[in-house]
């Protein structure tokens, strides 16, 4: 029997020594650097229903000086919704230069890229509408100066009874008739884009010039040339022998959720970043909206106009817009580096009163900007709590040191 008890003792010697050893270590742990526990404890009387303790932690100064604290105040934050579209040509600046009628190129004055004024001549062709019509204008003239001479002879005449009547009036008639055509066919030919002074000297040598110069219908810079010598043009046949844009505004293109179009219209201010330029914003405002909403993305088109005076944006570029749908709002605001997510989802922050024993703070956040959390609920303004190493004091306080 003596036997058998000494092992009992032994162990229950031991089981002493271990339980002494444990509580030895927490009273050397609860010196510094740990969770101080919770405001209020719950006990076997508190409510199943009470409010959630709110836990706090004990820092050192050394452990301090790991962390920065400041007084809360306000950010103004922007009320704005994001979208991804692509950068294009202003389509109502952008113009198609085709040839008003066919022919074949003789020589092309401009090259891709070139600054180009209204009315400055990109290129000329050999046109035989307009042969045709400086050959109709110069059988109207001399048919005019024709029946004009039989005209005033006619009405020489008839004054000393050498003419009857009846040729005094066709004389007119064939006179009146022939100078109607001649208008019209020096305004056939006006139309081709000769000039008074070319249509004058086509009329004095009875020669045909049948160079046709096509100008530049808008000022600004040559985004595609496909003219070149001896090819055959058309009227609307594309590829148009030039492309001409105004390059000072470009559209931006984006679609936005179904969800989010009644918050957009016309006028609206934007800014919109690319990623050639990091770190730059683009001003524009939209210009429209899409009237329908697209069945398979269930998004809607909205058409923004920027600025680009220095022609930096390029078509198809990939654009962000950021659109302000509403006044900018004044909120509390704490630095992101304040606010700490817990494993539950919830977002807390840390405040203190003594800057030695941090409480924490559940909070409910809303815009992020500038680096600034927006504070919804759980802070007041004035309030001094952390504003970097957040997470450090969470660390101690879910994982705290072991040495």
């Amino acid at each position: 029997m003596k036997k058998i008890m000494q092992p009992i003792r032994k162990a229950t010697a031991a089981g002493v020594v271990v339980a002494a050893i444990v509580f030895a270590t927490v009273l050397l742990k609860s010196g510094s650097g740990q969770p101080a526990g919770t405001s209020s404890p719950t006990g076997p009387g508190t409510p199943s229903n009470a409010a959630p303790a709110e836990e706090s932690v004990v820092l050192t100064p050394s452990q301090t000086n790991a962390i920065k604290m400041e007084a809360l105040g306000t950010h103004l934050f922007s009320v704005e919704r994001t979208a991804i579209g692509s950068i294009d040509y202003n389509e109502d600046l952008s113009v198609q230069v085709f040839s008003p009628y066919q022919g074949k190129i003789i020589a092309a004055s401009a090259n891709l890229g070139d600054e180009v004024r209204k009315g400055q001549p990109l290129y000329t062709i050999e046109s035989p509408d307009l042969m045709n019509a400086e050959s109709t204008l110069i059988a109207a003239v001399a048919a005019n100066i024709l029946f004009s001479n039989e005209l005033v002879r006619a009405t020489a005449l008839y004054g000393t009874n050498g003419v009857a009547r009846r040729e005094l009036e066709q004389a007119t008639s064939d006179a009146n008739t022939a100078e109607g055509a001649y208008k019209a066919a020096h305004d056939a030919v006006l139309v081709f884009g000769k000039t008074e002074t070319e249509i004058n000297q086509i009329e004095a040598s009875r020669k045909i010039d049948p160079v046709l110069v096509v100008p530049s219908p808008v000022s600004g810079r040559i985004t595609a040339r496909n003219a070149q010598p001896g090819l055959l043009v058309q009227p609307g046949n594309v590829p148009a022998p030039y492309s001409v844009a105004d390059l000072a505004t470009k559209w931006m293109v984006a679609n936005v959720t179904e969800s989010d179009s009644p918050l957009f219209h016309a006028g609206q201010s934007l800014q919109a970043t690319v990623m050639a330029y990091p770190g730059r914003a683009f001003d524009g405002k939209i210009s429209r909206l899409g009237t329908s909403v697209d069945p398979n993305t269930h998004r809607v088109m909205v058409r923004c106009e920027i600025a680009d005076p220095k022609d930096e944006l390029r078509s198809g570029m990939l654009a962000t817009f950021t659109i302000q749908i509403q006044d900018s709002v004044e909120s509390v605001a704490i630095p992101m580096t304040g606010v700490v997510r817990n494993g539950d989802g919830t977002m807390a922050a840390w405040v203190t009163t003594d800057g030695h024993r941090f409480i924490q703070r559940i909070i409910k956040i809303g815009l992020q900007q500038d680096g600034q959390d927006q504070v919804l609920a759980g802070l007041q303004r004035g309030e001094l709590a952390v504003t970097d190493g957040a997470i450090f004091i969470s660390n101690i306080l879910y994982a705290p040191p072991t040495d």
